[in-house]
């Protein structure tokens, strides 16, 4: 089962533009992203997929492997689809480009439901958190996810699923982190098919799999990324990285 690791990397952003080329202790946000990729071991490759030559230029730079994208895409599943489509890949993982300190476990745990899923019942892999706080719950930044008993996602939505009608069933509330796994037919699927109303509603592109009829399958981790979104996020990473 041949696995890479492709990290989508626009150099535009809207609440903090070129944050990936920001320096965090001597290397650009892009380069430790794709440093930490190479170094949990799990992949047989690693690529950074951009639109931007000053990115490319980067990667390439520092002695990485980045391709360049071709067309103008609306999500990173797209933007990684069109990287990888002549690729001879079995599972593709998505690795956020904005996330220096990547945490292994979290990506070895998705990695570990395609090993065990003989009967190739599972499309894509993903992860989630639960959270307890009111505010994160309601906050529709916080997108949440809810699972039928297998594990396998029943749907995402930044409002509040399920609605507390009840709040004294025990229900827990679980936030999806953006780590994804594809099969690369399930990827390239999603790449071919065009946007649902769902989809379109949400602002959720992994709603498109599940309006498919692909699985999902969620795995619960208590490992949660530190993603640089604002300068004040990069002020922390800095402080992270010197403590």
């Amino acid at each position: 089962m041949k696995t890479i690791a492709v990290i989508p990397a626009r150099y535009a952003s809207t609440r903090f533009p070129a944050k990936l080329m920001q320096d965090l202790g001597g290397k650009t946000v892009i380069t430790r992203t794709y440093q930490a990729a190479l170094g949990t071991g799990l992949f047989d490759d690693v690529f950074v997929v951009t639109d931007s030559d000053i990115i490319y230029n980067e990667i390439t730079a520092n002695g990485g492997k980045a391709i360049m994208s071709i067309k103008e895409h609306e999500s990173g599943s797209d933007r990684i689809a069109e990287a990888v489509e002549s690729l001879d890949v079995d599972i593709v993982v998505n690795v956020q480009g904005d996330e220096p300190f990547i945490n292994k476990e979290p990506l070895a745990d998705v990695l570990e439901v395609f090993k065990s899923d003989f009967a190739h019942e599972v499309d894509l892999a993903s992860v989630m958190t639960q959270i307890t706080d009111w505010n994160d719950i309601e906050n529709p930044n916080n997108v949440k996810v809810i699972t039928d008993q297998k594990g396998f996602a029943l749907y995402f939505s930044r409002s509040v699923i399920p609605f507390p009608r009840d709040k004294e069933v025990g229900v827990r509330y679980m936030k999806h982190i953006g780590i994804y796994a594809f099969r690369k037919h399930a990827l390239m699927d999603f790449y071919k098919l065009p946007m649902q109303t769902l989809e379109a509603s949400e602002k959720l592109e992994q709603l498109r799999y599940l309006e498919y009829g692909k699985k999902i399958r969620m795995v619960e981790t208590s490992h949660v990324g530190i993603g640089i979104d604002t300068p004040e996020d990069l002020e922390k990473a800095k402080g992270l990285l010197d403590s």
